[in-house]
């Protein structure tokens, strides 16, 4: 191949791939180890990492810098764990090593990067974003389960929700297929939090002692009321308590019946009050409180 070709070849391998390339690409194109040394000596090539180099110039873009991590550790690699959740957007980037999975063993990958040493499932979740290869969303979640606080993957499967990436729903049927692989226990919980949903007569024989220690008498169950059929209605004190799962994915549609609900319920003086199908079975002691402080504020102003 000609000089000329050759360096025509480089240049737009390395613009389909963020101005990188790997050596492995280079010499299976035919492009000689004294080829790819005379481009480096000539400031055409510049070394980023053992057998990695930028096209070109010597700076990198952020996705270029991922990539380029990527390429270091071998063809079966993946950006992974916090680095993958920032290129997929569901989580800040933050400072630190880019992550990236293996397959095997590496003896050493230089600086700036941490490998994870993985098994053979990698090929299983393979993603290729921004031209990277990358683990998938559930994948990445899973890894952000196994390293970061709750708050912190409640946060990033909401953004994975919001951009069209996963839906709880589909991540929980994603994990039964997990079995016992590490953190699928942490984000199960974290996503049952939001959207576990119990049945009718669960929901009833849950919620209703917790209604009686509030200080409520026994309320009505699936009345219609101002048009809508409610979970819990006290007539007598104007009250209304409707329970919501499913709370990651709900539709504009869904969201837009729950704000016609509240806001006619409220037109004709009614306080609605909703939790969580979680809370109810979970969190008791809040549920029971913000009862209580409702009861007290309806009951003052039903005094003479």
């Amino acid at each position: 191949m000609a000089r000329a070709a050759v360096d025509g070849w480089i240049l737009g391998l390395g613009s389909r791939q963020h101005g990188v390339v790997a050596r492995s690409q280079l010499l299976e194109a035919g492009i000689t180890a004294e080829a790819i040394r005379h481009r480096l000596g000539s400031r055409r090539l510049f070394h980023l990492h053992d057998g990695v180099y930028a096209v070109g110039r010597a700076e990198v873009s952020r996705i270029g810098s991922l990539l380029a991590a990527v390429l270091r550790c071998g063809p079966e690699a993946l950006l992974s764990h916090g680095s993958a959740a920032a290129l997929w957007e569901i989580a800040p980037a933050r400072e630190g090593p880019i992550e990236v999975s293996v397959p095997g063993r590496l003896e050493r990958v230089g600086p700036g990067i941490k490998a994870h040493r993985r098994g053979r499932f990698l090929t299983r979740v393979l993603a290729v974003h921004h031209g990277v290869p990358v683990t998938d969303v559930p994948q990445t979640l899973l890894d952000l389960a196994r390293t970061h606080p709750d708050h912190r993957v409640e946060a990033a499967v909401n953004a994975a929700d919001r951009l069209g990436l996963a839906d709880a729903e589909t991540l929980r049927r994603s994990l039964r297929s997990l079995g016992g692989r590490p953190g699928v226990t942490r984000l199960r919980r974290v996503l049952d939090r939001h959207t576990f949903v119990l049945t009718d007569s669960e929901l009833e024989r849950r919620f209703l002692p917790v209604a009686r220690s509030a200080g409520l008498p026994s309320p009505l169950t699936g009345a219609e009321v101002n048009g809508f059929r409610v979970d819990f209605f006290w007539p007598d004190l104007g009250l209304v308590v409707e329970t919501d799962g499913l709370s990651y994915h709900r539709t504009p549609a869904a969201q837009a019946r729950d704000r016609l609900r509240d806001q006619a319920h409220t037109a004709a003086g009614l306080t609605p009050l909703r939790f969580t199908h979680h809370q109810v079975r979970h969190q008791a002691s809040y549920v029971r409180a913000r009862l209580v402080q409702t009861v007290q504020h309806l009951s003052a102003h039903l005094r003479p």
